[in-house]
């Protein structure tokens, strides 16, 4: 894809005006780092850092159904959810995998919003609205509505709170609310997708740059998509397309409890026994990449998806999927460029904040 054919956050000039080197990421221009992968990592681990994620979709779902409608497109129990609360959720497929793993936020009764991944909108789009004959629900697509800034790290409810006409310290995990933020109305979500404490700003599209560069000069640190992915990795988070996928069954994974026992779409391909195993691995010296492949006494027994240096560890971690069969081994080898070299399972999260 050139460069003139991919889509651009509201964020786009801010970031170029912050020395930002950008990259291709799911059909959209975006910022893969600015000072440098390690500082801004770093910065989020012990401090706080801004992500420009405005690239995710915003779903609106309103109506008299809306909660059957998401009950039945999703495995986790949204109805769980009170006003002003928000769920980890998937849009199972009809094959044993995913269309997506989402977000759900409740902002009142019969009405939801569902953020999704940048690289599945229209996917999730058309899905959703073919699943939704029969249901008295309307679908609203907002994601150019919207920009979403996710503010990460330890510091980042102490940061925010003197520009927010609201005691954040009374807003808990998964919390979901209205504020004003630097006299902005823009809604809060106590989540994230780094390990550490934060928020995610909903704020309008035309606001997006105000509240940009007032984030900044409150000290929070621009942080790009190579820290994102180091950050999710050492916590284990998985990304669609590489631990998930439409081929890929969820439950290989460690995040099992996502399936609930009730009616859904998709039910009777998650109950089938994946064959397949999420694992960790810890590496010495030579950081891995997704596709190596993994081996258990020189035979190919999966590969990795996602690897990277951790620089919060300092050693080279990845995630893998192997044959199920193989998973209780301790000792496995990791191909690179011709060469195995060893790699030892361990338990995931790789770093725990």
């Amino acid at each position: 894809m050139d460069n003139t054919e991919l889509k651009r956050t509201p964020l786009h000039l801010a970031h170029l005006r912050a020395g930002a080197k950008m990259v291709p990421f799911g059909g959209w221009d975006m910022p893969v780092q600015y000072a440098g992968l390690k500082a801004e990592h770093q910065a989020v681990r012990q401090s706080a850092g801004v992500f420009d994620v405005s690239h995710m979709g915003e779903f609106r779902i309103t109506g008299p159904d809306a909660l059957a409608f998401l009950q039945h497109v999703t495995s986790n129990d949204v109805s769980k959810l009170n006003a002003g609360r928000a769920q980890y959720n998937w849009l199972p497929n009809d094959i044993g995998g995913l269309v997506d793993d989402i977000y759900i936020y409740m902002v009142a009764e019969n009405e939801y919003l569902m953020v999704v991944n940048a690289s599945n909108i229209d996917k999730d789009w058309a899905h959703l609205a073919r699943l939704s004959h029969g249901y008295n629900v309307i679908l609203a697509n907002e994601s150019d509505q919207w920009a979403l800034l996710a503010v990460q790290g330890p510091k980042a409810a102490e940061l925010l709170q003197p520009h927010s006409d609201t005691d954040l310290s009374t807003k808990k995990k998964n919390a979901y609310f209205a504020a004003k933020l630097f006299g902005i109305d823009v809604r809060l979500a106590r989540t994230g997708y780094t390990g550490e404490d934060g928020f995610e700003v909903f704020v309008e599209a035309h606001s997006a740059e105000i509240m940009w560069d007032k984030l900044l000069a409150a000290g929070f640190v621009p942080a790009g998509l190579g820290a994102r992915d180091t950050l999710r990795l050492e916590a284990g988070f998985p990304l669609y397309g590489h631990e998930f996928g439409d081929d890929i069954h969820p439950l290989s994974s460690h995040y099992t409890w996502v399936a609930k026992d009730k009616d859904h779409h998709g039910r009777a391909g998650l109950q089938a026994a994946p064959s397949q195993k999420l694992i960790g691995l810890r590496l010495e010296k030579v950081p891995v990449r997704g596709g190596y492949p993994v081996k258990v006494g020189g035979k190919v027994v999966g590969h990795v998806t996602s690897g990277s240096s951790s620089p919060s560890l300092g050693y080279p971690v990845a995630l893998a999927l192997v044959d199920a069969d193989s998973a209780g081994a301790d000792a496995f080898e990791v191909e690179v460029r011709g060469k195995d070299h060893a790699a030892h399972k361990t338990e995931v999260p790789f770093y725990k904040s």
